[in-house]
């Protein structure tokens, strides 16, 4: 099994979810990040005190699947995920060594 890590723009997030649905990947988790991709306005920027520079809110976007899928995924990431710029957001992919379902307890035999 596989995770793939995805840094976007907000404003692909929705396009990538349905894109993704559609393609049949359903182990999806969605967390709001700061981070430094270039902004594409700067209605996206804000300063961060805290860090002292100026950041942007990115969504990180973490996809499991089986190994066979991983390129598929990987193109409707850099596909649906475009901006117009060169340097829209980053792909991760990394092993995963378990998977485990978390079931009910009272079904185990």
């Amino acid at each position: 099994m596989k995770q793939i890590k995805a840094f976007v723009h907000r404003n692909r997030v929705s396009d990538l979810i349905h894109a993704l649905e559609a393609g049949g990947f359903r182990r999806l988790s969605l967390f709001d990040v700061k981070g430094l991709l270039r902004a594409l306005s700067t209605r996206e920027q804000q300063y961060s005190v805290e860090f002292g520079d100026q950041v942007i809110s990115e969504v990180q976007m973490e996809l499991f699947c089986e190994e066979t899928d991983v390129a598929r995924a990987v193109e409707i990431f850099q596909r649906i995920g475009r901006t117009g710029r060169v340097d829209a957001g980053w792909v991760y992919v990394s092993n995963v060594e378990q998977a485990l379902a978390i079931g009910d307890a009272s079904q185990e035999a």
